[in-house]
C-alpha cells in the first residue's frame, strides 16, 4: 500500500490553516497552539474555531474526527462528510491509529515508560453534558520515550540549577487531558501547562524563552485509510516558538536525526 506523507508549517499571523493532507474524503489541519476545534462553554468569548475557519478556506463543512485540546497544536484531521467522519472516528475509537506527541517536561525523566493510570473523566458543560458524573476512572495508558535532557544554571525552586526532558509520547487510549494529566501523575509536567503544570516553570520559560505556550504538539498520525487502504503517515512541524525553544535547548538536531520533525523556519 502507498504512503501518504504531508508537512506544512503552521503560520498564526495567517488568518489560513496550513492544509497537511487532503483527499475526497478527509482534510487535515497542523493546528496552532491556541485554536479551539469548535465552540465550547469553557471559552464563551472566543469568535475563532478551526471547524468555521477550515469551513470558509476551503468553501465546505467539515466535519470533526478527533480532537486537541486548545493549547496543543499539531494534526487535526476532519471529514469532507459525516460518514468520512464517522469511518475514521470508529478508526481511533477501535485503537488503529498510532498518534505520537513531542512534549517538554519538568525533570529528567526515564529513559522509556508506560504511564498506567485510569482517569476520572471530565465533563465539558457544552459537549458533554449527557456524561454521568458517577462513573468510575477509565482505563487510560499512555507510552513515553526521552528523547533528550538539558541542565539550565537557574534556580527556578529550591535546586541551583534546573532540569527538562524532551519525550515522545504515544497515547494508547484517548481520554481528555490524558497526556497533561498523566505527566501530572509522574510528576514531570508538561512545560506551560497552566492547568496541570508548575507555575514556577512556567514564568521561567515566559521570562527566559519568551515561550508562553503549552509545550505539547501532535506530530504525527499513523492509519490506514478508511475507504483506499493506503498507508497513512500524517506529520506536522513544530511552529516557531517551539522550534526556536528546542534549537536554544540543543534539541534539534536530535529530532531532525530521528526524522520526527522538520524545522518550521530557515
Amino acid at each position: 500500500m502507498s504512503s501518504i506523507i504531508r508537512t506544512a508549517s503552521p503560520d498564526t499571523h495567517n488568518e489560513e490553516l496550513p492544509i497537511l493532507f487532503r483527499d475526497e474524503h478527509y482534510v487535515a489541519i497542523n493546528k496552532p497552539a491556541g485554536l479551539l476545534v469548535h465552540r465550547s462553554e469553557i471559552d464563551r468569548h472566543e469568535t475563532r474555531f478551526a471547524i468555521q475557519l477550515l469551513r470558509d478556506q476551503i468553501g465546505q463543512r467539515v466535519y470533526p474526527v478527533h480532537r486537541l485540546d486548545k493549547p496543543t497544536s499539531g494534526v487535526l484531521i476532519f471529514g469532507l462528510r459525516s460518514e468520512a467522519a464517522q469511518q475514521l472516528t470508529e478508526v481511533f475509537t477501535k485503537r488503529g491509529v498510532e498518534k505520537s506527541y513531542l512534549a517538554v517536561v519538568r525533570g529528567y525523566t526515564e529513559a522509556e515508560g508506560l504511564i498506567d493510570y485510569p482517569l476520572k473523566e471530565l465533563l465539558d458543560k457544552m459537549t458533554d453534558r449527557k456524561a454521568r458524573q458517577d462513573k468510575p476512572a477509565q482505563a487510560a495508558i499512555t507510552a513515553y520515550k526521552t528523547l533528550a535532557h538539558c541542565e539550565l544554571p537557574f534556580a527556578v525552586d529550591r535546586y541551583p540549577s534546573s532540569r527538562y526532558s524532551l519525550l515522545e509520547l504515544k497515547p494508547q487510549t484517548g481520554r481528555k487531558h490524558q497526556i497533561r494529566r498523566h505527566l501530572k501523575h509522574i510528576f514531570h509536567p508538561i512545560m506551560g501547562d497552566t492547568t496541570y503544570g508548575n507555575g514556577k516553570h512556567n514564568r521561567f520559560f515566559r521570562r527566559h524563552f519568551h515561550c508562553a505556550r503549552l509545550l505539547l504538539h501532535a506530530s504525527a498520525l499513523r492509519f490506514s485509510h478508511p475507504f483506499t487502504g493506503a498507508a497513512c503517515h500524517l506529520q506536522a512541524p513544530l511552529d516557531l516558538s517551539f522550534s526556536q525553544l528546542v534549537d536554544e535547548l540543543g534539541w534539534m538536531d536530535a529530532l531532525i536525526d530521528q526524522h520526527m520533525i522538520t524545522p518550521a523556519f530557515d
